[in-house]
């Protein structure tokens, strides 16, 4: 069957950190939704057990010593070779069978990213400050870079070879799905966003999260990739309030030069023509900047455009794609299990 997805070079990323609790049944579930993809756990510097009971659970397990969430996917993104990458929480809160429709939506439409929309019921698992936080946010990014998505700090997203390979991670900690966002924005990539099921935490496992903390970094985010994204839209703000505030200044001023010929606060006057001196500068900032930001957006899309699309494998393909891999073309999902144990004894841990 050509759409089998055991002919596809599926890795299902998951970074890490002090998910001992859940991380085995993640492992678990998803070795049964995508029999023939290898799973892979990067343990961010836990200190409980995680990384002994994913690999016992059959991952491949990796270690990431910097903490923070965009450390850990910059290691996977670096280390991690396939075709599709299915990035998922450690944390069991997102419905592992939904992975084969999120993969088959992305090979189907030759897309570079599938979103998975978060949609639950329960307010344990989805608490009311992150919901508003992630509404706020997401609005900012929808007016500032464009509506293409509704959920944007979701952690279950499909994403293709060309977009993780060309993907030029900077964040460190969990504003890192902002910048995976305004990536695919930016660059105009084909993505489509699904709604999947979102469940509450297991008992015994608690939230990395912190709502006011993570919440003013992600809009820190948002800030710093509106100057590197849209400079001429930054600083273009920043003339018009300094250039309003100079005139505010200088109206007075101005007004009671041609009243009276005089210029009793000459202070006043000097401060008013020192800040739209900096307002013009900051307006030819902008502009310089605006041609730069082209420039490198420019240079992203061509490395974007040197790896292949995603696509179903052709018959030759899954051959030789199976050949290279030792296996034989168009395993079924219980040889393809095996192959994958067996694949994992031989090298079971990533350092």
């Amino acid at each position: 069957m050509l759409n089998d997805l055991n002919a596809v070079d599926v890795a299902v990323v998951i970074p890490c950190f002090n998910e001992e609790v859940a991380i085995g049944r993640v492992v678990e579930d998803f070795r049964r939704a995508l029999p023939g993809a290898r799973i892979y756990v990067y343990d961010n510097a836990s200190t409980d057990r995680t990384a002994e009971v994913a690999a016992r659970a059959g991952a491949i397990v990796g270690h990431e010593p910097f903490p923070g969430k965009g450390n850990v996917m910059r290691r996977m993104f670096s280390d991690v070779e396939a075709d599709v990458y299915v990035l998922v929480d450690g944390d069991d809160t997102y419905d592992a069978s939904s992975a084969p429709a999120l993969v088959r939506t992305l090979l189907d439409g030759q897309l570079d990213m599938v979103n998975g929309a978060r949609v639950t019921q329960i307010k344990e698992a989805y608490r009311f400050g992150h919901r508003f936080g992630n509404r706020l946010l997401t609005g900012l990014v929808q007016v500032i870079f464009g509506k293409q998505f509704d959920d944007m700090l979701s952690g279950y997203r499909v994403f293709s070879r060309r977009f993780v390979k060309s993907f030029p991670a900077t964040s460190s900690g969990f504003e890192i799905e902002t910048e995976l966002t305004v990536h695919a924005l930016e660059l105009r990539m084909k993505t489509a966003e699904v709604p999947t099921r979102y469940k509450d935490r297991p008992e015994g496992s608690n939230s990395k999260l912190n709502t006011i903390r993570d919440g003013l970094r992600i809009l820190r985010m948002i800030g710093l990739l509106v100057k590197e994204e849209r400079p001429l839209m930054f600083f273009g703000c920043s003339f018009v309030v300094l250039a309003l505030l100079s005139l505010g200044l200088a109206t007075p001023v101005v007004l009671e030069f041609l009243r009276t010929g005089l210029v009793p606060r000459l202070p006043t006057a000097v401060l008013s023509v020192g800040i739209m001196l900096v307002a013009v500068l900051s307006m030819v900032c902008g502009l310089i900047l605006d041609t730069v930001t082209h420039s490198r957006r420019e240079l992203k899309r061509l490395a974007y455009l040197d790896i292949p699309a995603p696509q179903w494998p052709d018959a030759d393909i899954r051959a030789t794609r199976a050949l290279a891999a030792g296996r034989r073309p168009a395993a079924q999902p219980a040889q393809a299990q095996a192959q994958h144990d067996e694949a994992m004894a031989a090298t079971p841990v990533l350092s």
